[in-house]
């Protein structure tokens, strides 16, 4: 195993509840180094290049207004094997699917508002802390 970056956003949903001390510190009990962070509020244009990959499908003007809704928080994450870890602790991107004590499972109300972004792959995990951090800012 070799250490990864992931991402973690702490969607609008999440910052809306009060509930990012709450994840973060799920998080952090699970091994991971917070790297960066910082609360910002996307552009439009911004989540729209952030999710490009999504860009055509049914959800992705729906996924594009809710990280706009509000203030969301991206945290760059580190530690061995970190995008399989963290995405086995948030949980399916579906709440009703994930496992028990999964963040999803716990604080999420629904698949569109599912609390937490997690990159899918390492070499996503690279690219995604970078879109939010300079290299400057990661600590």
């Amino acid at each position: 195993m070799s250490v990864e970056r992931t991402l973690c956003i702490l969607k609008p949903d999440c910052v809306r509840k009060n509930l990012q001390g709450e994840v973060l510190s799920r998080i952090q009990k699970a091994g991971f180094k917070v790297l960066g962070l910082k609360q910002i509020r996307l552009t439009k244009e911004e989540a729209g290049a952030f999710y490009a990959v999504h860009k055509g499908k049914p959800f992705y003007n729906g996924l594009v207004e809710f990280m706009t809704s509000g203030p969301c928080v991206p945290v760059a994450l580190q530690k061995e094997n970190a995008v399989a870890d963290y995405r086995a602790l948030i949980g399916a991107t579906d709440p009703k699917d994930a496992e028990p004590g999964t963040i999803r499972k716990l604080f999420a109300d629904n698949k569109g508002e599912n609390i937490v972004h997690g990159s899918d792959s390492p070499e996503n995990g690279k690219i995604e802390v970078a879109f939010f951090f300079p290299e400057s800012e990661l600590i």
